[in-house]
């Protein structure tokens, strides 16, 4: 991957759409994946905030638009997205044709792969973007920026999952693709495998061990300032975290990660670590897919009044300090 893959243009404000209404104004919203786990809360909160939201899914019920965001053929797609200013890809689905399916709409895109993220933009340079939505990257990228830094600094991410959550197909394919695959481009400059590396970090209740993972704030965030932005993935529960380091190194059981009960409760937590300095900002909440869709609508509130030029990241729209969140608590 180019180290200027994820290169944002900036955004420009549009004259049409400057009169805000409550935090923003009322955006037409079309979102990929309204029946999934996110998608679900997204909708809803979308829907509170007063912006019009029209619901997508593969399977749609009545009074629903079906599109499947893994198709070839977009034009359903195409023609849905020029009756929004927002397509929101919910569905979990990585497929990079979709930058070019929403026409003049802005896509937000809650992916956590670096290498698909990518794809996205490379496939298509000219359409209005958000990449790295949602808790990491997204809450993380913002925490990132958030610490004192200059070129040069290592940048610790431990991102927590709650062990205790189901998990949606989605997910857990995410997590199988670790699982045998290397990071993409890493800061390194050599080979870094998924899930070998670990590293502890000191949590509110005791040390944990964290596994190296492609959450992809180092080319979101860290590649255009030369900083070492390296993230780092554990469970709640910390056998879980232990059978997936296990796994790591048996990616033909790759399967078995589906086959993993809930254990624990459903809280999370998002810690950044400048190593030089010692700085961290730390975050935490609960329900991971609830957190994700109410930052993802606080995204949707930030682009009203905004046109887009090419891909941004979130740290270009919202800013860590003071940012309020429902059921996110955060130091800054």
């Amino acid at each position: 991957m180019p180290t200027n893959c994820l290169e944002i243009d900036g955004m420009r404000p549009d004259p049409e759409t400057t009169a805000p209404q409550r935090r923003g104004s009322a955006m037409k919203v079309l979102i990929l994946g309204a029946s999934g786990a996110v998608g679900g809360h997204l909708r809803t909160a979308l829907l509170a905030a007063g912006h019009q939201v029209t619901s997508a899914a593969r399977n749609a019920p009545n009074g629903w638009v079906r599109i499947d965001a893994a198709n070839t053929n977009l034009s359903d797609l195409l023609r849905e997205a020029s009756r929004h200013d927002i397509v929101v890809n919910a569905s979990g689905v990585e497929n990079s044709s979709l930058g070019t399916a929403v026409g003049d709409s802005t896509i937000i895109d809650i992916s956590a792969s670096a290498g698909y993220l990518a794809q996205l933009q490379l496939a298509s340079p000219q359409t209005a973007m958000v990449l790295g939505v949602g808790l990491a990257p997204g809450l993380s990228t913002l925490m990132v920026a958030a610490l004192d830094h200059e070129p040069g600094d290592d940048i610790d991410v431990a991102i927590m999952l709650g062990a205790g959550k189901k998990h949606g197909p989605a997910a857990v394919k995410w997590t199988q693709r670790l699982i045998g695959s290397r990071l993409a481009d890493p800061p390194e400059g050599r080979t870094v495998m998924n899930l070998h590396e670990a590293r502890t970090f000191s949590t509110a209740s005791r040390p944990r061990r964290y596994l190296r993972a492609d959450f992809p704030d180092h080319v979101l965030y860290g590649q255009a300032r030369e900083l070492r932005v390296r993230s780092y993935l554990a469970f709640g529960s910390p056998a879980a975290t232990t059978a997936l380091g296990i796994l790591a190194r048996a990616p033909l059981a790759r399967g078995l990660v589906a086959m993993v009960p809930p254990i624990g409760d459903e809280g999370w937590s998002v810690i950044t670590t400048n190593r030089r300095t010692g700085q961290s900002r730390r975050a935490r909440g609960y329900n991971q897919s609830k957190s994700t869709a109410l930052l993802t609508a606080r995204i949707v509130d930030a682009l009203a009044g905004k046109r887009l030029s090419g891909a941004v990241t979130v740290d270009r729209l919202l800013d860590f300090n003071g940012l309020v969140v429902e059921g996110i608590e955060m130091d800054y």
